[in-house]
């Protein structure tokens, strides 16, 4: 099968397109399928696997990676399952999180997978998984985000912020999404109430309090962000990228917060969030946004894009 492999940690050019074998179910297998790949996306956690970001080498390799493929959102079709697989079939449309979907096949387990939502294309589908997952979770587990709440989400146009200002109207908060001039119209159209241009205003000085502040790209920091937040207010940043600062920033902001936290999270995949949210897109709570779509030759271009920062909503691979 076609797959996109990296043996060498680098830039997007290590990334090469070539015939590799095809995976298979074993007869122990239990809560497995094997999916045809139609979509999967390219997420920040692909740059940073295929850079070789020191803490990924602890764990995949110092030198080289251990797992040369990448790819963890996919959408496709059902070919063969294992036993315990509860109702899903050869045949069903599903999406989800697995590892190496960057190729024409990928072994997923049901625990980590959903039934497409009716109406719903595979591309769509494939923009879903990790980002929405991510807003999900941290909206609804971290911020308990509820009626009449003021939420502020940093990064409102990336992957997860799109996601999340939907999240947060879906949950009854009054919604303030910060992202750059171009992308004002866009985002203010997924239902957000306020909207500010972090090129002309910032944010931490206009005076404004917020219930929750979802950092979605990570660009600011607690510190920065507390005179922001209401009392017992919460600052949630999304960036599994810097896992030594984020520790101190939590440490710390039990001593100086005041009353207001910071917490930090990488999503959790699971079967009944995804079928969650499955069920908004279908009844029209929810909608991903995709701004470009690259074929699978065309790998380290995607990754070049997301590596960018700046990428509207999600990118699609086309396998």
């Amino acid at each position: 099968m076609k797959a996109a492999i990296y043996t060498q940690y680098g830039t997007p050019e290590v990334l090469q397109v070539t015939d590799i074998a095809q995976p298979a179910l074993k007869d122990d297998d239990d809560g497995i399928v094997l999916v045809k790949v139609h979509n999967a996306s390219v997420n920040p956690y692909d740059n940073l696997f295929r850079k070789g970001y020191l803490p990924v080498r602890v764990t995949h390799g110092l030198m080289k990676p251990k797992t040369q493929l990448l790819g963890i959102d996919v959408a496709g079709t059902i070919v063969a399952v294992s036993k315990n697989v509860g109702d899903l079939k050869v045949g069903d449309a599903v999406f989800g999180n697995c590892l190496g979907s960057h190729a024409e096949y990928v072994r997923a387990r049901v625990s980590s997978i959903s039934k497409i939502p009716q109406g719903t294309t595979f591309a769509e589908a494939a923009a879903l998984p990790t980002a929405v997952l991510t807003a999900l979770q941290a909206l609804r587990d971290l911020g308990g985000v509820k009626q009449g709440q003021r939420v502020l989400i940093n990064g409102a146009s990336g992957g997860v912020g799109h996601f999340a200002v939907q999240l947060a109207k879906y949950f009854g908060a009054e919604v303030t999404a910060v992202c750059s001039t171009s992308n004002q119209g866009w985002v203010k159209e997924l239902g957000a109430d306020h909207m500010i241009d972090y090129t002309k205003v910032d944010f931490t000085k206009n005076g404004e309090k917020y219930d929750v502040i979802l950092d979605a790209v990570a660009k600011r920091t607690f510190f920065s962000c507390k005179g922001s937040l209401k009392a017992n207010g919460l600052y949630i940043t999304e960036n599994p990228l810097k896992p030594v600062y984020h520790p101190i920033q939590i440490l710390l902001g039990r001593f100086v917060g005041g009353g207001k936290q910071v917490k930090t999270h990488i999503a959790q995949p699971n079967s009944q969030d995804l079928t969650f949210v499955a069920d908004l897109v279908q009844k029209g709570y929810l909608k991903p946004i995709i701004e470009k779509r690259f074929s699978l030759e065309r790998i380290a271009d995607a990754h070049r894009h997301v590596e960018n920062g700046h990428t509207k909503g999600k990118v699609i691979v086309e396998i």
